[in-house]
This record gives C-alpha cells, structure tokens and sequence, in this order.
C-alpha cells in the first residue's frame, strides 16, 4: 500500500518522483497509475527468495495485464501464467519466449489449444480427464507432443477473506481430485502425443499463512512419489501463487516467508519449482486517482461522489474488498474516533452496488479534491467494464521522473463504433 513508491511528502502524494496532482491535472481522472520501481521490487523479490530451487516465475497475467508492465517484467526475467489465447498473444505481443508460457483454466477451447501448441507454449495445466483428452485430440491432429502438468485439488483451505477466492479445497471447480489423477496417469501412459511434465496445485488467492503452501507441497508429495515411480520424469512442481498483501497497512509476510517452508519442501521432492503470482506482484504497485465531483449530506450520512466507480474498479462491490483511499494533499495519519467524518465513497453509477468505501472514517474532503486509492494493481482495470457507457480509465507508467500513458482513455467512439454497423 503505501510504500517507497508511493508515498507523502509533507502535504502531497507522490508517485515514485511526480506528484499525484500533476499526474491527474495532466492525465485526467480516473486515472491509474503504475508505479515501474514496484513491479520491479516486488517481481525480484520473489525470484531472489525461491532461488535455491530454480524458480520459474510466471507473472499471472490475468491480475494485470498491460503489454508496458509485461514488457517491464518480461526484461526483469518473468516467465508468465495465462488462461486465454488473448493473454498467449499478449505475451508473445511483448516477445516473450513462448517456452516461458504456461496455460492454465478450466475451459481451453480446441482453438486455444492448437494455437497454444503452434506457438509452442511450456506447458498446459490440466484441469480434468475431458481437457487431457481434448489436449490429447488436438495434438494428435497437429501430429505433436503437448507437454501437461496435472493440477490436483489438494484441499487445503488457505483462510483467505472471500469464498471466492479459494481455489485448492474440496468443492472447487478448479483441479481433479487423486483418483481422478490415476486416471490421467494411465490415459498420459497409453498416449503418445502426451508428455506428463510436472504437477500442479493452487489453493487460493490472497492467503497470508506462510504454512499453507508448503502444506499442500506434503499432501501432494505421496502422489508424486508414485509419479515417479510408474517412469514418469516430471520437471516441475508448479505451486500456483496467492500470496496475499496488505490492503490496509497491516503487516503481512514477504515472499521470504513463504520461501522458508516451501523451499525445502521442493528440495527434498528434486523438482524444480514454477509460481505463478500476480498479486503479490501488480497489488500495491499501482494507485487510482479519482477527483470528488460532489460531497452530499443526506438524513445524517456523507457521501463524497468521485468521477470513479465500480466499472473501475469492482472488487469492494463483488468481493466486499477494503481498499485505502486517502486525499493526495492531506498527509494520511490514523484518524481517531472523534476526528475527520463518516463517509462513502461512491461513483456516478446508477446501482446501489456502486462504491469505492462505505461507512469509512477519513478526513473531510471537499468537492474538486483528488483522492488516491491504493492497492488497485492487482484485478483493478482488468475487471473493468464500460457499464452505463462509460469509458475506461487511461493507464499511466511511472518510471522515476518520467511518466507514459500505456493505455490511452476510452473515447465514446470507441464505446458505440462496433455497434455502427447495426443501425446502418
């Protein structure tokens, strides 16, 4: 959240070296802002911490997908975590080395799979015997070998702060379960446009117990085992991602921690180790700034109504997430209970459903004041929507002193252009 590239000083918010002002005076509102020193932090981070096993660090484009962050990540060394042929393209947009690409997801499409094996991508995750026979089908058509990784559904639960961000316990739709994996074992044996190349699990989004993973590692450890030993030479042990951040100031722990227990896990398997973060990554490497159109009392409540909304940015709508939002020019400080006001933090959409805060204690804001709302790296304009017509967001890349935009902001022709065609 507020960290060394995002941060007060005396009274203004500054994004790496460029005031948050002159960033929204120049760029407009709503406004996301990228901060190119956190990527790079945050990527290291994590390939630093699992060095002894030989990571393969492969970004999850899915939590933020701008080519410029994926191009940025790309010359740090990020391999990169895809669930679309679209995402497959953005990586090879960037040029990245399609033996770099892993695909992941439940509902791989014959098209996603041969494009996928043409462009000769790593490997796939494997989420159920139908997709292992598809992937099979497909190569067999194109007359080559599509190297897997088997995802098992480990159940472990990793106490995170929303159902729906819980992947790896029973009841998931993700992975398959062990006597299932037997199966594909035996189908991967008698196959020969199979290679089994590592196995997979991923038990959720956002967990903050350094234990959990490398509990799943011992739970899935029996199985490799066997694995082993029916002559299968598995490369990988690919552990997904998940690691979680702080939204609020809270501290929680750094990739070392996680580190600490998984590594030696992996270490005793001799596997070489694949993630595959994102959050951990993109989530407190970017702000979005929003101005304050109006500030409206009603029966005893305050409202401060920004120009952003829930097309913005959507996770305090469907996941109930708690996102920072403090003033660019008021130093933030811990506010106590008689001080600053109540208020939400609402857009201009029409649904009850549209808010950025509720019922949040900040200091009084006034209308034309610029708000920061931090930690929106991570599944923020990826999730955003042109509801009630509503262009998208510009994207800005902070670099320093120096500041692109890498997305520009949606025009309504580019809202009702593709409809044109229908009224003609």
């Amino acid at each position: 959240m507020f960290n060394e590239f995002f941060r007060y000083d005396g009274d203004q918010l500054m994004c790496e070296g460029i005031a948050a002002d002159e960033l929204a005076g120049k760029f407009g509102t709503p406004l996301y802002v990228y901060s190119a020193g956190a990527f790079r932090k945050q990527y290291r981070e994590i390939a630093d911490s699992f060095s002894a096993v030989k990571p393969l660090v492969c970004y999850s484009i899915k939590s933020c997908s701008n080519l410029s962050i994926l191009k940025l990540l790309k010359e740090e060394g990020a391999a990169f975590d895809c669930v679309s042929k679209g995402e497959v393209m953005r990586a090879l947009k960037i040029g990245a080395d399609p033996k770099t690409l892993v695909f992941a997801g439940v509902g791989k499409t014959e098209d996603e799979i041969e494009h996928a094996l043409r462009v000769g991508i790593l490997m796939f995750n494997v989420e159920s015997e139908s997709e292992l026979k598809r992937i099979a089908g497909v190569a067999s058509r194109l007359k080559m070998m599509a190297s897997v990784a088997l995802r098992l559904l480990p159940d472990v639960d990793p106490k995170v702060q929303h159902a729906y961000t819980s992947t790896g316990a029973k009841g998931s739709k993700f992975g398959v379960d062990l006597d299932t994996a037997e199966r594909c074992l035996s189908f991967i044996k008698s196959t020969p446009s199979l290679a089994l190349k590592g196995i997979h699990f991923h038990i959720g989004s956002g967990y903050k117990d350094p234990l959990k993973q490398a509990e799943a590692v011992q739970k899935v450890a029996p199985f490799i085992k066997q694995v082993r030993d029916r002559g299968f030479p598995l490369e990988f042990l690919n552990v997904g991602g998940g690691f979680g951040i702080s939204y609020d100031g809270s501290v929680w722990p750094k990739a070392s921690e996680f580190a600490k227990h998984t590594v030696p896990a992996v270490k005793e398997l001799g596997l070489r180790i694949a993630l595959e973060p994102g959050r951990y990554i993109a989530g407190n490497s970017a702000i979005i700034l929003a101005r304050v159109h109006y500030v409206k009392e009603s029966l005893g409540k305050t409202f401060a109504i920004t120009d952003a909304a829930m097309n913005d940015l959507i996770r305090p709508s469907l996941y109930q997430a708690y996102h920072r939002i403090w003033p660019t020019r008021t130093p933030w400080r811990e506010l106590k209970e008689t001080e600053g006001v109540i208020c939400d933090v609402v857009g201009p959409i029409c649904e009850s459903g549209d808010f950025l805060a509720k019922d949040r204690r900040m200091t009084k804001v006034k209308e034309g004041d610029c708000l920061a709302i931090f930690s929106a790296g991570a599944y923020g304009f990826v999730m955003s929507s042109n509801y009630n017509t509503r262009p998208r967001a510009a994207e800005v890349l902070v670099d320093g002193k120096n500041a692109r935009v890498v997305r520009e902001r949606e025009t309504y022709d580019n809202l009702l252009g593709p409809e044109l065609s229908g009224i003609a």
